[in-house]
């Protein structure tokens, strides 16, 4: 069950059952132009509740402070900013431009670090893996994904196509679907997202309530949401992905970041 502490809360009925949904505050972010959604304090029941995956179990109460998202996966127009402002080493323009054609599509081939670069430079961060999953379910529980528990191409750009999803082989402009509860677009499919934390399959036996931040030491870190090449089971909010270096790109993982209550860079 997800608990809000404040926002004006709608009360829907979706596939018959009753949930709460927020009227998101959103501002601009000065540095890199980027719309932020103000994701409510409060607790939710964080893990796998209906596939089995050891990995995201046991489901755990978590609360969390209230913080800001970026409502967007961060683009290729704002990542360029970033390099052009910063100086910052980036030469790997050609890749991203045969996935992600257009600035407003979400960036790729990014590490882990030059995505901590570009929240550092933006005056951010990257958002914890128990942010990204309370803030993907967008105030639903116990759902496989950030709109119920289905999905469809209509939902999301995952592998293939369909519907509303006519983006083969590449990612899809940033927005081009439905936001969820909370007013973040493609929380699920589109590409991957790099969290803060360090990956250890076992953490939910021994996380804290409040405000986990992840282990204190690893070697991967996690990524979360799926991507347009992956199947629809990776786009479950629960689901974990931990096992690349944090210096693996790919054609399929980007970031979002997010700021609120500080975090030790680990």
């Amino acid at each position: 069950m997800i608990k809000h502490s404040y926002f004006a809360i709608i009360t829907i009925l979706l596939g018959g059952m009753t949930i709460d949904q927020t009227q998101a505050e959103v501002i601009p972010w000065e540095k890199d132009g980027a719309q932020m959604a103000l994701i409510p304090s409060g607790s939710f029941e964080m893990g796998d509740h209906l596939d089995n995956r050891s990995d995201a179990q046991p489901v755990h109460t978590v609360a969390l402070d209230a913080f800001y998202m970026d409502v967007n996966e961060v683009t290729v127009c704002q990542f360029k900013q970033f390099v052009e402002e910063s100086g910052y080493a980036y030469n790997r323009w050609q890749e991203v431009a045969k996935y992600s054609p257009i600035s407003g599509h979400p960036m790729i081939y990014v590490t882990w670090d030059d995505a901590m670069a570009y929240a550092n430079w933006a005056g951010k961060r990257l958002p914890t893996e128990a942010e990204w999953e309370y803030a993907a379910r967008g105030g639903l529980a116990g759902q496989r994904y950030p709109w119920g528990g289905e999905v469809t191409h209509d939902h999301a750009n995952h592998y293939g196509i369909g519907g509303k999803d006519q983006w083969d082989c590449q990612t899809a402009p940033v927005g081009s679907f439905e936001p969820n509860g909370y007013g973040l677009y493609d929380m699920a499919g589109n590409v991957w997202e790099w969290c803060a934390d360090w990956y250890d399959e076992n953490y939910y036996t021994n996380s804290p309530v409040n405000n986990p931040q992840g282990p204190d030491a690893g070697n991967y870190r996690v990524l979360r949401g799926g991507a347009w090449s992956y199947y629809s089971s990776n786009l479950r909010v629960a689901y974990r992905n931990g096992y690349f270096f944090p210096n693996y790109r790919a054609y399929n993982n980007g970031f979002r970041c997010v700021s609120g209550f500080p975090t030790a860079q680990r």
